[in-house]
């Protein structure tokens, strides 16, 4: 069987330990975080037939887990450090012609986005409570670290030195929202947009500041709790939340910011999203994003892939690079890429911490109707992603846009 022996190919050459590819009794790879094949047969089967879709399913359906030290992110980290090379250069160079491909679907159309969103943000807002912090803030925290100046082939940046494992969750996500106000000048009297609500929380600090908010989401579930948030701490007439495409945003404002969000816009619709940003912004200007990003050369590879997080997490996702966000602003607005800070060590930490959280909700999980497959599928997510953070496959950054005015 060809997937197995490129499975074998792969992790004999790697720090890991794979049980039971071979039956009870046979081990593989160079020693390290283990992998345990209860159910060889299956395993290959939905790896040759499915790629990493497969690999994943394995592990929903329980035909493998982690070893018996639950490292789960561990061993996925070994293999999103290596995983450009894993399947040898011939091959692909002959993925376009095998992988899946999005389900048209999974397009943002302006018809199609809301569903896509509805998919993951409107699951339940109970579930998001059991495991996120009292912020309900679902995107990468920045622990208290040293910052550091770096360059690249894009240009100068900041880089967060990585957190301490078990730092605090809370404040680290009060330091991610107002870092971000900060750049973007946020005050008394800013007119803010903000393109994806979440749970209220930035809107409210916002607020707080002095700034009047209008935020848009698609979720209808988290319109409801963050508007109920938003009164509750007393900014009802400070911050209005509308269920509203970003395409369709009105008005001018003197601050734009959106934290992961560009990640569901869809690489097709990534100019619309800035040319929309550059039309709303007042002179003068200042616009924050929170990116997830990949390397640029891995972002062409699978710009057209559809991958196990399409699938069961976020249909019609795809990340960017910063060097494409870069070019795309050059070419197509008058926004120009000004500050940027990287700190993907720290979503490594804030997802170890949401995914120990899960796990001690699991019996609330269970109360809300979500069985032992969902939570299975729950852990895959949050530990895949983990482990692209973890070993520098994927990172996130704060991005800082000003606009070009002309006199």
């Amino acid at each position: 069987m060809i997937a197995k022996r490129l499975f074998v190919s792969a992790v004999s050459r790697l720090d890991v330990t794979v049980r039971g590819a071979d039956g009870p009794g046979s081990t593989l790879g160079r020693g390290g975080p283990e992998m345990t094949i209860h159910r060889p047969d299956e395993f290959f089967a939905r790896f040759g037939r499915d790629a990493l879709i497969g690999f994943g399913e394995a592990y929903l359906t329980g035909a493998w887990d982690e070893g018996p030290a639950g490292d789960l992110g561990g061993f996925l980290s070994v293999l999103s450090a290596d995983l450009p090379r894993l399947v040898p250069e011939p091959l692909q160079r002959a993925r376009a012609a095998v992988v899946r491909r999005p389900p048209a679907l999974h397009r943002n159309t302006e018809r199609q986005t809301r569903g896509n969103i509805a998919h993951h943000y409107d699951l339940s807002n109970d579930l998001f409570a059991a495991f996120l912090d009292p912020t309900l803030s679902y995107s990468s925290a920045l622990f208290d670290a040293d910052l550091e100046a770096a360059r690249d082939h894009v240009g100068s940046l900041e880089r967060a030195a990585a957190p301490q494992p078990g730092d605090d969750l809370e404040a680290g996500q009060v330091r991610k929202i107002e870092r971000l106000l900060d750049v973007t000048g946020v005050g008394p009297g800013t007119r803010v947009l903000e393109i994806g609500t979440g749970w209220g929380e930035l809107a409210i600090r916002a607020a707080a500041r002095g700034a009047t908010v209008h935020s848009v989401t698609l979720s209808s579930e988290q319109q409801a709790l963050a508007q109920r948030r938003i009164d509750d701490a007393g900014h009802s007439e400070a911050v209005t939340v509308e269920l509203c495409d970003y395409r369709a945003v009105q008005g001018t404002y003197d601050a734009v910011v959106s934290v992961e969000m560009i990640e569901a816009v869809g690489h097709e619709y990534w100019s619309t999203y800035f040319r929309t940003i550059d039309r709303v912004l007042a002179p003068g200007g200042r616009v924050g994003i929170q990116a997830i990003t990949m390397p640029h050369d891995r972002m062409l590879a699978t710009k057209r892939t559809y991958t196990w997080i399409n699938k069961y997490i976020f249909p019609g996702g795809f990340l960017p690079s910063v060097q494409v966000l870069d070019e795309i602003t050059r070419a197509d607005t008058s926004l120009r890429m000004t500050g940027r800070l990287s700190m993907g060590q720290h979503y490594a930490e804030t997802l170890r911490q949401w995914d120990l959280a899960s796990a001690d909700a699991a019996e609330r999980f269970a109360e809300l109707g979500f069985d032992e497959t969902f939570r299975r599928m729950w852990h895959f997510y949050l530990e895949y992603s983990r482990a692209g953070f973890a070993s520098g496959y994927i990172d996130v950054n704060q991005l800082v846009f000003t606009r070009e005015d002309v006199a």
